[in-house]
């Protein structure tokens, strides 16, 4: 899964759901269903996902959407294997990220 979101420091809940392509409704569901999400909320109450956050959600959803996990086994496994899970789950983002770059270079040729 390849989700393009320019580097920036906040993200609204509407181009987070948009670079997802899920309603903002299943991210603020997440947010309070998994605790490692935690996005400020300014003086109005807008949430702001940091790339933390990002990074996070692409986690969950990775487990949840494209694996297939329940959301309690989601959690469990967020909690009992995050760190390792997580850095096989980047590993992975990347080389699918370089992979396309070199699709798309061989393309061009």
């Amino acid at each position: 899964m390849h989700i393009d979101l320019p580097e920036k420091r906040y993200y609204g809940i509407g181009e987070v759901a948009k670079a997802f392509n899920v309603n903002t409704s299943l991210i603020r569901f997440w947010e309070k269903e998994f605790d490692v999400l935690k996005p400020k909320k300014n003086a109005k109450g807008n949430r702001k996902f940091t790339p933390e956050d990002i990074k996070n959600l692409k986690f969950i959803y990775h487990l949840v959407k494209e694996r297939g996990f329940t959301l309690e086994g989601a959690k469990t496994h967020i909690k009992e294997e995050k760190q390792e899970a997580l850095n096989n789950f980047e590993i992975i983002a990347k080389l699918e990220g370089i992979k396309a770059k070199l699709i798309k270079i061989k393309s061009q040729l």
